[in-house]
């Protein structure tokens, strides 16, 4: 039998809300058709912004949304994208499908969703193929409130007051598609740029992010950290606020064509086995940034992950368009329980993408909108924003797998408080067994439950379609019981559980 010990005496740190943060890219059809479909629309919309996927995202108490990119932002020229639709600048998205952007969704369109989504911005610079001043003069664009150039030019394009910038990167994946540069380059470049992002208000500081990793690519941590610090006094070692790291789940390991939803209990677990390299990446690049930010003043921004399968038949090979199983929301679960677990370095996360591509949150079709399985891992998540990580341990689940290559821990959990209440999320993560769990207290008193939920499927293969939208959903958990003080409970095959606690 499995035992879940919580130590609700000992508190680890802040679960910073922006580690349920999201991704938007003008990649397939994230943005159009997704998040924006502009206001002249027959689908109910707000100024341009779908109402369905607004009123889903708040649902889920999105924390944050990154935007422009992704590869598109080091080929985005932000002037394109302000000004009058009609006479605004056409592209090629040479990244994404090779198809026309017509940058009617832009920076002042960006700002209005999130408004409505009452989230944090972050807005990914163009250090790739953009200069110095056309970065600085963005971000004076955006957040500077006095009277200058670019300030007169956001007000003559409709918006009086500047916006808040909470987030600021520095380039995008500066290794590859932002400019295929060295790590000692790309260092000295992000030095150069970031002097230029200015902080124009003191009440509202933006927070950079510098080009971090690819997943294993510890010699680019080491050396982009050495060259940022280096000839550097300490007392200007603010430059750099957050370093990214990028990590896609593949079940093997490379992009092969492996199925979003045809897989056998080898793909499945060696899928789960590979969400949870995410923990070893946060360990060994996280060893880094101690040598050279022992006090942890930088955190980690995890600001693309999630399970990148094969498009679904049919589909534009570039529009990254999949679908979404059961499997999908246990890669979710395993993931947002390891970020919570390592929210001392952690401070925020972006899950790829918001709408449509990849492990989406939501898939839409013309007026048709749905809600896949990691939607739901999402909203079950949410008690865990800005609350304080609890020490907990999981013993005697022992590992599920199909073969040596293929093992992963049974059970997976976090552990919160926040407001009185104790939340727990655990997955069972056996394609197959069902797993007896005691969850057993520090503290010798009654507890009660104040609300529990489950995700299962039916099979591990089960999807929300338009046709059948509610095939995957969280609902009422009730196989526990509640004695002496521990809670026992049965954990389904391939679930993910909610547990509230007073």
């Amino acid at each position: 039998m499995a035992k879940l010990i919580i130590n609700e005496n000992n508190e680890k740190g802040t679960i910073a809300p922006e580690i349920y943060g999201h991704f938007s890219e003008h990649l397939g059809r994230c943005i159009y058709g997704g998040l924006f479909v502009g206001d002249d629309s027959d689908i109910p919309n707000v100024n341009g912004m779908r109402k369905d996927v607004v009123d889903a995202l708040k649902d889920i108490n999105i924390p944050v949304l990154r935007w422009p990119g992704g590869c598109f932002a080091d080929e985005y020229h932000w002037r394109d994208g302000i000004g009058e639709k009609s006479t605004r600048k056409k592209m090629v998205n040479t990244h994404w499908g090779g198809v026309t952007e017509d940058n009617s969704f832009g920076t002042h369109e960006y700002m209005e969703l999130c408004s409505q989504l009452n989230c944090k911005t972050y807005v990914n610079g163009n250090l790739g193929s953009g200069t110095v001043q056309e970065m600085s003069e963005w971000v004076e664009y955006m957040t500077f409130d006095g009277m200058s150039p670019m300030a007169e030019l956001r007000k003559k394009n409709g918006h009086e007051a500047a916006w808040k910038v909470d987030y600021f990167g520095v380039g995008n994946e500066n290794w590859g598609c932002g400019g295929n540069m060295t790590p000692e380059y790309y260092g000295n470049e992000y030095r150069r740029y970031q002097t230029y992002v200015r902080q124009y208000s003191k009440d509202k500081p933006v927070k950079k992010v510098c080009c971090g990793a690819n997943s294993e690519d510890y010699y680019w941590t080491d050396d982009v950290l050495k060259t940022c610090y280096e000839h550097v006094p300490e007392d200007q070692h603010g430059m750099m606020d957050l370093l990214s790291l990028h990590y896609y789940t593949l079940p093997l390991g490379w992009l092969p064509k492996v199925s979003a939803t045809d897989f056998d209990a080898e793909l499945w677990y060696k899928t789960l086995r590979a969400a949870h390299h995410i923990e070893d990446l946060i360990n060994r690049h996280g060893a880094i940034m101690d040598k050279y930010d022992p006090g942890k003043e930088i955190g980690m921004s995890i600001d693309e992950w999630g399970t990148w399968f094969e498009v679904e038949p049919g589909t534009n090979p570039g529009f990254l368009y999949q679908q979404n199983t059961v499997r999908d929301a246990l890669v979710a679960g395993i993931s947002l329980n390891i970020f919570n677990k390592h929210c001392d370095r952690v401070k925020l996360a972006c899950i790829a993408q918001t709408v449509n591509v990849l492990q989406s949150v939501l898939l839409t079709e013309g007026a048709k909108m749905v809600k896949t399985p990691t939607w739901y891992v999402f909203r079950m998540y949410r008690h865990h924003q800005g609350a304080k990580l609890l020490e907990s341990a999981v013993t005697g689940a022992g590992e599920a797998g199909a073969g040596e290559d293929s093992m992963v821990p049974k059970i997976t959990e976090s552990v919160s408080k926040k407001d009185d209440i104790i939340t727990v999320t655990l997955s069972n993560q056996s394609m197959t067994d069902a797993e007896e769990v005691t969850v057993q207290f520090a503290e010798d008193k009654k507890y009660e439950i104040v609300e529990a939920r489950i995700l299962k499927g039916g099979d591990v293969h089960d999807k929300n379609t338009f046709e059948a939208p509610d095939t995957v959903k969280d609902e009422e958990y009730k196989d526990y019981s509640v004695k002496d003080g521990r809670i026992v409970l049965k954990a389904p095959a391939a679930s993910v559980i909610l547990l509230r606690v007073r």
